[in-house]
């Protein structure tokens, strides 16, 4: 679902708690690659047999995989949703994140917004 169907279903605010928790998620996933790949580590040895050899270096390649996608979306997701939140202030009153959706984004991913206390209208960029 686009950000702009979300935003409009559920609010700003919570759209943006749903991110900074899935970018969070990603986080954790990252550390638990990275506990994955030390353990593949510490459990190699060279005079285990080879089909050993070969399952542990699959796992270490598997979790540092993952663990690199992880990486990726953690950053993405955190910095997508930093980039919306520096734009949900009004500039004529300073309020947070108290605007209405006037219409669907164009094809710039800009939509316009409506401050719900004094009524100035900005884009915001999705």
């Amino acid at each position: 679902m686009s950000a702009v169907k979300t935003i409009r279903r559920i609010g700003f605010r919570k759209w943006y708690e749903r991110e900074l928790l899935q970018s969070h998620a990603n986080l954790v996933l990252l550390l638990l690659a990275s506990l994955g790949l030390l353990g593949s580590a510490e459990a190699y040895t060279k005079s285990a047999p080879l089909l050993d050899q070969l399952q542990i270096v699959a796992a270490a390649l598997a979790s540092a995989v993952i663990g690199v996608l992880a990486l990726r979306r953690y950053l993405y997701l955190l910095s997508h949703a930093e980039f919306v939140a520096n734009q949900a202030d009004c500039e004529q009153c300073g309020t947070y994140a108290r605007w209405d959706l006037l219409g669907e984004a164009g094809e710039d991913g800009r939509v316009r917004v409506r401050c719900r206390k004094c009524g100035h209208e900005w884009h915001i960029a999705l």
